[in-house]
């Protein structure tokens, strides 16, 4: 497939795309509280994305049937709304959202906190926003892929988690899953990161073991163990002077 390194002109509308997205997320955060459904935050996401002149890039993604990924607790990725889950003090949640505008696609993920949580999952919270945001230090011109999966891996370590191998970053532009694969831990991987390039970074990390399974709804990825899992993802390009974040308010 190749790397689409994006123009000047494309990585504008990549911004108003990822803009589309930050601003999902900023009414997620004010709307997830104890009694809220799942559903409801689905129903938010796209009447906002639909608002913005945007279409939803999830909804119907290899039948994917929502606009947002809702992952509660233990659920690590692709998690459905649904009416019946109710939001209780004690949950955490992660938001995967994508924006498809003019085109291009805004792809960014958040795991946030319902009422007051414990102090495993604080920690939790806190160490996967770490390691998203060491990782983004090394998305730089004539850097390389495997020091972003080194920097995710190091926070991981640090903090004892269990880091999701199955599933990881990715390209995005035209399309929301585009070349390169990103794993979040040490590979090898030879790729030298050019200026251009737009890549999701998304650490995924467990309170316990590695190992996650899919249930039997096709999609919803869940830790083995039942312990909970956090997910933090930008949108990012690439350039001379280091990342430039394009999931987030203009």
């Amino acid at each position: 497939m190749g790397i689409h390194k994006k123009s000047k002109f494309e990585v504008n509308i990549m911004k108003q795309a990822g803009n589309i997205v930050a601003l999902v997320h900023a009414a997620m955060k004010d709307t997830i509280k104890e009694g809220v459904t799942t559903f409801e935050l689905d129903e938010l996401a796209r009447k906002i994305i639909k608002e913005n002149k945007a279409e939803p890039t999830f909804l119907g993604y290899h039948g994917f049937p929502f606009t947002i990924c809702a992952s509660l607790n233990e659920q690590v990725v692709h998690g459905f709304p649904s009416k019946e889950t109710v939001l209780k003090n004690g949950d955490i949640i992660s938001i995967d959202i994508g924006a498809t505008y003019k085109g291009f696609v805004g792809d960014s993920a958040w795991t946030y906190p319902v009422g007051e949580i414990s102090e495993e999952k604080k920690m939790l919270l806190k160490a996967t926003e770490e390691a998203l945001f060491a990782g983004l230090e090394h998305m730089k011109h004539h850097d390389r892929l495997e020091n972003v999966a080194g920097n995710i891996e190091d926070v991981a370590k640090k903090y004892n988690l269990g880091i999701v191998r199955q599933y990881g970053g990715h390209g995005v532009g035209r399309e929301m899953h585009e070349d390169p694969f990103v794993f979040n831990y040490r590979t090898n991987n030879p790729l030298v990161l050019e200026k251009g390039m737009t890549i999701a970074i998304e650490p995924m990390l467990n309170l316990g073991c590695d190992d996650v399974y899919v249930l039997d709804d096709g999609w919803t990825v869940v830790t083995q163990d039942k312990k909970p899992s956090a997910h933090f993802e930008h949108t990012v390009h690439v350039t001379e002077d280091g990342p430039e974040i394009l999931t987030k308010l203009l």
